[in-house]
């Protein structure tokens, strides 16, 4: 007899690069979606309000699995000349905010009701720095899964939300909760079971420009632009086919 699924509803929230007012505005939809389980897609708290961000995280009462980013590697191996962003990050994440970070995982498996075995990574299951797009080749997609039992692939990194099948699989990013690259602002995210549900969340775009500029983050301004002129959704998936590996 089959063994019951792991998680009948999930949510797939990725990419919050420290967008804590666009993270409270998805966690309040969260309350009516009522999923059983959310995983977070890695680069959660890399951005102008990280220590918010953790607040929010750390007060779900919903059971929440975490995929470790590039982001996320990067506050826990600082590089040895480290650029003012990476300097000014690194101060607003004390000990203990750091130790919470480190039990994030490399890669989660789950099995989904209607889904089945779902693979969750950041970039795709050989790193966390490969850019899997919309248009990413099947030659491509076939090489960075291989070994994969999954059928399902859940990754993040690019900033652009899909749901395709190529390869044998289905490949699916939830999109950006704080900074896509959709050419459209809002908060993207996903609900997996028994099927895909592409998600898209208005916030107050203003009260997060205005956190932005209120702390002494060296790229606010920049952070502020993205949100509000969110890049080409198709320069973007451009870009990632032209580096297929970006940090």
């Amino acid at each position: 007899m089959p063994s019951e699924p792991e998680a009948r509803l999930v949510a797939v929230l990725s990419d919050v690069h420290g967008n804590a007012v666009a993270l409270q505005a998805v966690l309040a939809e969260l309350e009516v979606a009522a999923p059983d389980l959310v995983v977070f897609g890695g680069d959660l708290t890399w951005g102008p309000l990280p220590e918010r961000t953790l607040e929010l995280v750390h007060e779900l009462s919903v059971p929440t699995r975490f995929v470790a980013g590039n982001a996320e590697r990067v506050l826990l191996e600082p590089s040895e000349e480290p650029t003012p962003r990476e300097t000014w990050m690194r101060a607003k994440h004390p000990c203990e905010a750091l130790d919470f970070l480190a039990g994030f995982e490399r890669t989660v498996s789950i099995d989904i009701e209607g889904l089945g075995s779902t693979f969750f990574c950041h970039g795709s299951p050989r790193s966390d720095e490969e850019l899997v797009a919309p248009r990413t080749p099947e030659k491509r997609m076939r090489a960075l899964a291989e070994g994969l039992r999954e059928r399902v692939l859940v990754s993040a990194h690019t900033h652009v939300q899909f749901d395709r099948r190529t390869a044998g699989l289905r490949s699916v990013n939830a999109g950006s909760v704080g900074m896509p690259y959709e050419a459209r602002p809002g908060a993207y995210w996903a609900l997996l079971g028994p099927d895909v549900e592409l998600r898209r969340t208005e916030y107050a775009l203003d009260a997060a420009a205005a956190a932005y500029r209120a702390t002494d983050d060296p790229l606010a301004e920049e952070m502020v632009e993205v949100l509000e002129t969110p890049p080409d959704r198709d320069e973007a998936i451009e870009r990632a086919e032209a580096l297929e590996f970006s940090g």
